[in-house]
């Protein structure tokens, strides 16, 4: 059995229910699982591997609930820079029409590697159109070579322009053919069992961007197999106003009335919620992922994250599209998280409690795992998977802020983690990435990108 002795942190933060902060903290984990959490001096003195980890902050791996990895391969398109959400999409929609398996294959290495090096352990992605043959098998290839843990979603779009919606017909697929891929690829990769690299989610895009028909039978199978749903819900104005006009109804009644609410369902953005709309989520278990700095770049809203936490709502941050960021900085999302939940408690917007650093950090952590329906992960406890990342303080962002060196990690400018480890196998060691060769990817991709661009 192969075991792992994290030992000397200078605090460990383990996100359990009481918020443990253990100064000279450590844990001890065998076959990827953690055994012990604790003061050093109180862990075995022995181990396969011993990591020191000295001067460090160590937090749980953070957690990314909602992105487009394929959208790394247009970030900062001129012609999209300094438009909303829709004619963002109506601007890019053409060049993602070009994407080829490789595209797919090389945006999720980039995204995935560039996640990793700022602290994440676990995302999911929203992959939902599939062009010149592209699969989602093609993510889950590139995902195994980072070795971070990948929730694939299946996502879709069927109502192209012709018929009312927003894509273009070239990117739609027939929704035959979308429910019968989307059973094949919950049967080929997801995996339900503790410590799991691989879950596939069910994702339509979005209200306007497929039926109601799609929506409910898509609910039906996920359902059937036991599988999570994940779709955009309330990212701003103008989808509101689509779905009063379409439907006659609200995004939360409409997609409450076609069955997508629950525990095992969650919504990307949610900014246009109202206060009775927040409860029904509450009650119903449904999800939100809170992307800030999409929501700022395309100037779209803020979500009401300190409404959403008071009424109980899972919530966990997503880096979102990286052409509506356009960056994967999970640990600067955290950020983010807790910068922009403090401008919307100005009194100018109503007032109310600051969003604290441990509070954001929760939220990337625990509240990502229960927002992606996992009890394996986000927290540092017996039990759960040595999903861990560790941070130096000894460097100059940090230089006088060791006064709350887990509170410096928000407060101070973001930084790469020093460490990240998945199930007990090192992501990223001594800063560097540890399965792939970054400067031959970042070249590979920039060639890409401007074939697409082309």
């Amino acid at each position: 059995m192969a075991s792992i002795l994290v030992k000397n942190a200078l605090v460990l933060a383990t996100m359990d229910d009481d918020g443990t902060e253990i100064e000279n903290g450590g844990l001890y984990a065998v076959d990827g699982f953690i055994e012990q959490v604790g003061q050093s001096r109180d862990l075995p003195e022995t181990a396969d591997e011993v990591l020191d980890f000295s001067g460090h902050v160590v937090i749980p791996g953070l957690i990314n609930t909602h992105h487009h990895f394929y959208q790394t391969l247009t970030r900062a398109v001129p012609d999209a820079q300094d438009v909303g959400l829709f004619d963002w999409l109506r601007t890019l929609y053409p060049i993602w029409a070009k994407m080829n398996p490789e595209h797919v294959r090389l945006s999720t290495q980039v995204a995935l590697a560039e996640l990793a090096l700022s602290g994440c352990t676990t995302s999911s992605d929203h992959q939902y159109l599939f062009p010149n043959g592209s699969r989602l098998d093609d993510q889950f290839e590139a995902a195994g070579t980072i070795g971070v843990r990948f929730h694939g979603s299946r996502g879709s779009m069927s109502l192209g322009e012709s018929n009312g919606g927003l894509p273009p017909d070239s990117v739609c697929e027939d929704e035959d053919s979308i429910l019968q891929d989307t059973e094949r690829v919950i049967n080929e990769f997801h995996n339900p069992d503790p410590g799991a690299m691989f879950r596939v989610v069910s994702s339509p895009c979005s209200p306007f961007s497929v039926t109601p028909d799609l929506m409910r039978e898509a609910a039906d199978q996920a359902r059937n197999h036991g599988v999570h749903l994940h779709t955009h819900v309330a990212e701003t104005l103008d989808e509101e106003q689509f779905c009063l006009d379409s439907f006659g109804m609200r995004p939360v009644e409409m997609m409450e009335d076609l069955g997508w609410a629950g525990d095992d369902v969650w919504f990307a953005h949610g900014i246009y919620i109202n206060d009775a709309e927040i409860g029904r989520m509450a009650r119903s278990g449904t999800g939100v992922a809170h992307c800030p700095s999409s929501n700022m770049r395309l100037a779209s809203g803020i979500a009401p994250v300190r409404k959403y936490l008071s009424a109980g709502v899972r919530l966990g941050i997503g880096v979102d599209g990286s052409a509506s960021n356009d960056g994967n900085h999970l640990l600067g999302e955290t950020r983010q998280t807790m910068l922009l939940a403090r401008l919307a408690s100005a009194p100018s917007l109503g007032g109310g409690e600051l969003l604290t650093a441990r509070e954001a950090l929760r939220i990337a952590t625990r509240g990502g795992a229960a927002v992606l329906g996992r009890d394996d992960v986000g927290s540092l406890e017996p039990g759960k998977c040595a999903d861990f990342v560790a941070v130096s303080m000894d460097r100059i962002e940090y230089a006088g802020a060791l006064h709350d060196p887990l509170a410096a990690l928000l407060f101070a400018a973001p930084t790469n983690v020093d460490h990240n480890y998945v199930q007990g196998r090192a992501v990223v060691k001594d800063g560097n990435l540890t399965g792939v060769d970054l400067s031959g990817l970042i070249e590979r991709h920039n060639r890409a990108a401007a074939e697409l661009l082309g």
